[in-house]
């Protein structure tokens, strides 16, 4: 499986034959062909036998390629020298000294004081061996990653109300088969523009599209019905639709009584948020409140499918677990073309909480606190399970706590310098820590404040699996060989354990990993043991969970074959211990930050089609930068018009935070009282300067989806 492809004679010469892969961003990891070319980099096709995009991809999958140029990413190892410059330096140089310094923050504050921090855009195989490698080789509890930022609340009530978190538990191809779709905090016609054709299908197939977000984004404008709410009242909405559902007699009170449970307490809760009350608060007329609910429950069958919008609060679990109220009340989950999903962002977002990169987790989404999940791991990894670390603080707070009770960080695959709540006090944090190692592809802002850099490969040099949105495991696989100086992130890992005196147990060959994981997954909710490298070649990806043959609950239709991977979840069971999906009351509480006068706007952040989270390396492609060549501040006309702004005066927008400064961008597709950045860039324009770090108390998500803000002009 590592090899670059197979070479073909044509017309007299040798050409390389198109290596299949995935593309290397978003959750929906579309299919592409990869054709190496002159100069070590590769061209990008069509690959049209992958079903989630079928060929199509956005103008960051086309040109993905760009950042394999030498002249965009690391080609060498860096380290600070006396004089504070990053200089090159060999490798031996590099791997010794993060050791040397990793050694001595043990020996002198204890193992809890060496911090991890992993992303959402590593494979399988190295969120897996980075968990190993945190709670094995260097014994600390103090491992996160980025993803925490992505979907956790979405993880929490999903687990909450199902017994497991999957982002889909349905492929996408269901989705043009339903009968309407209430797509809440989501814009994936910019996020993951190859999707959007799955929501014009439906309406194609006369299904309809609800679309709840603050501002008329590309997708809303698809919608038959877009709902505006104000930031951070998703959770009264969703209470408000549920009160109508259950006033209008649109329960289905079979599927409730024989599938649900806690129903009564929901309800009870519900009702105390009658329609009037709720559009007080959100903003949104009673009328399109009734609209929604009729159109929702008109079809046999219907979806509901949240994002970020509703997710990135400080009540993100209860959010969503309101979506799911409304889903289970109306019997949609756990059916054929109907449920409850979530859109997971980063690319693989679902499989690196999976595999223990995670504060509270092992492999195989099992519970770090959960002694036999402890003893199976501990077991696979030749280990005693008391020697395991119990869980530590999550991304924010493990962030939070660096330069005082976490002294040296080794971080690998993020930025949070651009991408963390809070970025100027993060930033801070981490130029205050002893010593801070980073392995990335390119130089990105959290790079440049490290005391050693390690040039890692990129998803065109390496092979690997990611899990996309929908459980659909996959392999990516190598096409071309990287430059000198590169080396994959197992390979800095198994350079690392073997410097700290763990010899054995971390391998560099990433088919060699996949089986350890395999081994460490089998029997846990996120299961993999029946599958392999070969497999994953031959069907095209394999959805968990899926046992192998003889172990687990899955269906195997005969003794000894191999399980089938499990498309659709819950259609006979949900994943709890009585087979029932759990009602939770919840009810509307404010933002941790309501406006005031100080502070009397309210902010939301997002992402532009032409960028990709902090940007590090898609601020690297000259067409995407041509495309989207910096922040902006959306407002509508009447903030405008108060603040005497014009379209492109500079803005500053100032938190209790920071203050961020970027041209107006003037549009009646934003709520009046709202204003909008992206976040993709770093500098004076960085968003996240002014994010409120709250966090939600289930899954620590933080709230960057609304903070309280003040909007001022700037003189040229």
């Amino acid at each position: 499986m590592q090899s670059t492809g197979t070479m073909q004679r044509t017309g007299g010469r040798t050409a390389a034959a198109p290596v299949p892969t995935h593309c290397p961003y978003c959750a929906l990891q579309c299919g592409m062909n990869l054709t190496p070319a002159d100069g070590g980099t590769v061209e990008v096709s069509e690959r049209a036998d992958f079903p989630v995009n079928r060929g199509a991809l956005c103008g960051k999958g086309r040109t993905a390629p760009a950042v394999l140029a030498s002249g965009a990413r690391l080609t060498s190892p860096l380290v600070r020298s006396d004089d504070g410059a990053l200089v090159p330096a060999g490798w031996d140089e590099a791997l010794d000294r993060i050791a040397r310094n990793l050694v001595r923050t043990r020996a002198e504050y204890g193992a809890d004081a060496l911090g991890v921090f992993g992303g959402g855009g590593l494979t399988n195989e190295k969120a897996y061996a980075l968990g190993k490698f945190a709670r094995v080789v260097l014994g600390t509890s103090q491992i996160d990653y980025n993803g925490r930022f992505c979907m956790s609340s979405a993880a929490a009530a999903g687990t909450r109300a199902f017994g497991l978190d999957r982002g889909l538990p349905f492929p996408l191809e269901d989705i043009p088969k339903t009968g309407c779709v209430i797509l809440v905090g989501s814009n994936p016609a910019e996020t993951m523009p190859p999707s959007l054709r799955y929501f014009n299908e439906l309406r194609e197939n006369g299904g309809t599209l609800i679309v709840v977000d603050p501002r008329r984004t590309r997708t809303a404008e698809q919608a038959d019905l877009h709902l505006a709410p104000r930031p951070g009242t998703d959770l009264a909405l969703a209470l408000g639709l549920l009160h109508l559902v259950v006033a209008e007699g649109r329960v289905d009170e079979a599927y409730v009584e024989e599938r649900t449970a806690g129903w009564e307490e929901a309800r009870a809760a519900a009702m105390a948020h009658w329609p009037e009350y709720v559009e007080r608060i959100t903003g949104v007329p009673v009328p399109e409140l009734r609209e929604a609910v009729r159109l929702f429950c008109a079809p046999d069958a219907a979806m509901m499918l949240t994002a970020r919008g509703p997710e990135q609060q400080a009540k993100g679990t209860d959010t969503v677990g309101a979506w799911i109220n409304l889903c289970l009340a109306t019997g949609r989950a756990g059916r054929p073309r109907s449920g409850y999903g979530c859109l997971t962002g980063q690319g693989n977002g679902q499989g690196g909480r999976e595999h223990g990169q995670k504060a509270d987790q092992l492999p195989g989404y099992r519970k770090l606190t959960d002694p036999a999940a402890r003893r199976h791991v501990a077991g696979v990894w030749g280990v005693d399970p008391d020697s395991l670390p119990g869980p530590g603080r999550s991304a924010y707070e493990l962030l939070d706590a660096l330069g005082t009770d976490v002294r040296s960080l080794l971080v690998m695959g993020s930025n949070p310098v651009v991408s963390a709540p809070r970025a100027a006090h993060v930033e801070g944090r981490l130029r205050s820590l002893d010593f801070l190692a980073v392995c990335d592809v390119v130089l990105s802002e959290t790079a440049e404040l490290a005391d050693v850099v390690l040039p890692v490969t990129q998803w065109a040099e390496e092979t690997g699996t990611t899990t996309s949105l929908e459980g659909r495991v996959l392999l990516r696989r190598r096409a071309i060989t990287p430059p000198d100086g590169v080396r994959g992130d197992l390979e800095v890992l198994h350079g690392l354990a073997g410097r700290l005196g763990v010899e054995k147990g971390f391998p560099t060959e990433p088919e060699e990993v996949f089986e350890e994981l395999r081994r460490a997954s089998a029997g846990g909710p996120a299961d993999y043991s029946g599958i392999d490298y070969g497999r994953l070649a031959e069907e095209n990806g394999v959805f968990w969970p899926c046992p192998a043959a003889g172990t687990g609950d899955g269906p195997v239709p005969h003794p000894g074959t191999r399980h089938p991977g499990t498309p659709r979840l819950f259609l006979d069971r949900f994943a709890t211990a009585d087979g029932r999906a759990r009602f939770v009351p919840v009810a509307h509480r404010p933002s941790a930050e309501e406006p005031d006068a100080e502070y009397p706007v309210l902010l939301t952040t997002g992402r532009v089609v032409a960028q990709y989270q902090s940007g590090a390396q898609t601020r690297r492609v000259a067409e995407l930068n041509a495309a989207a060549p910096g922040p902006f501040v959306e407002l509508h006309p009447r903030l405008a018009a108060r603040l005497g702004a014009a379209e492109g005066d500079p803005l500053a927008v100032v938190s209790r935070r920071g203050r961020a400064v970027a041209p107006a961008r003037i549009t009646t597709g934003i709520r009046p009282d709202t204003v909008f950045m992206p976040f993709h860039w770093p500098g004076e324009g960085r968003a996240n300067t002014l994010t409120n770090p709250a966090l939600d108390p289930t899954s620590r998500m933080p709230e960057f989806k609304v903070c309280a803000v003040r909007v001022e002009t700037v003189p040229r």
